[in-house]
């Protein structure tokens, strides 16, 4: 892909599945990578396959809701490689003391919907104004954040602190690429669908993957390695003709215009 070859990305929560799976296509691309994680030993990890296989990585400890160690990351990344061209937002907090307690709107407590747009909004929020101002000094360059399609469907009853978190972010992309896409940055979104990476493995829910099989018209469930390819595009100069989209990438489970 153009324009991904010896530049910079910050791969922000790419310590497992879907960001893991990015740092290394866009290590093949030919890219520098910063992946970022709370869980230091995973971004470790992704970082030693990356180059264990020839490419450019580093491994940075970061968390969504602390802001310094955003700008830690970020000062971090300008010293290994001297700039940053892109970031891939892919963090959330998807822990069962938090994801777990998110039920209905009676049923859910308010820390849960505090500490979800803490760090499933205003964290990309931080990484973004982290990041922003060295784009618009290279003249410009391209974010990628992860939503959800339950932002854009109403099949599953539970989760809303969740679910509004991800149509809070498609509206932060779209404001991101509204108000700087004329200095070249461009803000995209991917709305995954059932993706097959070391969470949902574990956790193994045979019944949510039989279910998500009858109702999607696709042959088999996702791989990070179809985000992956999909936000390396996204990132890269052949979508800068592409700003302000949130894309679902789910097999067909929503489908629109």
């Amino acid at each position: 892909m153009r324009g991904l070859l010896e530049k910079t990305f910050i791969v922000a929560g790419g310590a497992t599945g879907i960001g893991a799976g990015t740092a290394v296509r866009l290590a093949e691309e030919g890219a520098n990578v910063v992946v970022g994680d709370i869980n230091l030993p995973g971004a470790e990890s992704t970082a030693a396959k990356i180059t264990e296989a020839g490419g450019s990585a580093i491994a940075v400890h970061f968390d969504l809701a602390d802001e310094p160690s955003i700008n830690a990351m970020v000062a971090r990344t300008m010293e290994a490689f001297g700039a940053v061209h892109g970031l891939f937002n892919v963090g959330a907090d998807l822990s069962p003391g938090n994801l777990g307690r998110d039920k209905s709107l009676l049923d859910t407590d308010l820390d849960v919907w505090e500490r979800t747009m803490d760090v499933n909004v205003v964290g990309y929020v931080r990484t973004v104004r982290a990041v922003l101002p060295h784009l618009l000094a290279n003249g410009g360059g391209s974010i990628v954040n992860t939503s959800s399609g339950t932002a854009v469907s109403g099949g599953d009853r539970k989760r809303p602190a969740y679910a509004a978190s991800k149509s809070a972010i498609n509206a932060l992309t779209r404001h991101i690429a509204g108000n700087w896409g004329s200095a070249g940055v461009r803000c995209n979104g991917v709305m995954p669908g059932l993706v097959m990476g070391e969470t949902q493995k574990e956790q193994n829910d045979v019944q949510l993957q039989k279910m998500f099989l009858e109702m999607v018209p696709t042959t088999r469930l996702g791989r990070p390695s179809d985000l992956a390819a999909t936000v390396a595009f996204l990132l890269s100069d052949d979508a800068e003709w592409i700003n302000g989209q949130v894309w679902a990438v789910d097999g067909g489970a929503n489908m629109r215009a």
